[in-house]
């Protein structure tokens, strides 16, 4: 089932704030946020982090599913990012067995959404013009910081 428009935007818009803060910071502009479908509440959020702590794990999915802490309802909450995840954030999605996940674009980076339908989660992605336009400033402005998170 389709997050509904005005949920999606909300939570998206939600997903930029922490991106453009990570950017802000120095670091790789990938925001995210956890949605409850049932209360349209952001339960935790969180941005790429893997610059400003030294940490390759620290991507914005998996800050914001540390800032989530301990549940045990992961499959009835939406993983929502700026970018399409790559390996290791869908892999935790699906480890985690999320109900859906949320995707600002893949224009700029197509990650692994194919584990994640395979995995039976539902994947919506937005095209959202700030998410793509705020990764390619990141591409143009630091071409090398992309191409060591990307791995280039």
């Amino acid at each position: 089932m389709a997050i509904p428009e005005t949920l999606a935007a909300t939570w998206m818009t939600a997903a930029l704030e922490e991106a453009q803060q990570g950017f802000g910071e120095g670091g790789i502009p990938v925001g995210s946020v956890i949605g409850d479908p049932r209360t349209g509440e952001i339960v935790a959020r969180g941005h790429n982090m893997r610059v400003q702590n030294g940490d390759p794990t620290a991507h914005g999915e998996m800050s914001a599913i540390r800032n989530a802490q301990r549940r045990r309802d992961w499959h009835e909450l939406v993983l929502v990012t700026t970018l399409s995840p790559c390996p290791m954030c869908a892999g935790t999605a699906v480890l985690l067995r999320f109900k859906q996940v949320l995707i600002g674009e893949n224009t700029t980076f197509a990650g692994a959404e194919q584990w994640l339908l395979d995995a039976g989660i539902e994947v919506q992605v937005m095209q959202h013009a700030g998410c793509i336009e705020l990764m390619e400033r990141m591409q143009r402005e630091r071409a090398d910081l992309w191409a060591e998170d990307i791995g280039l």
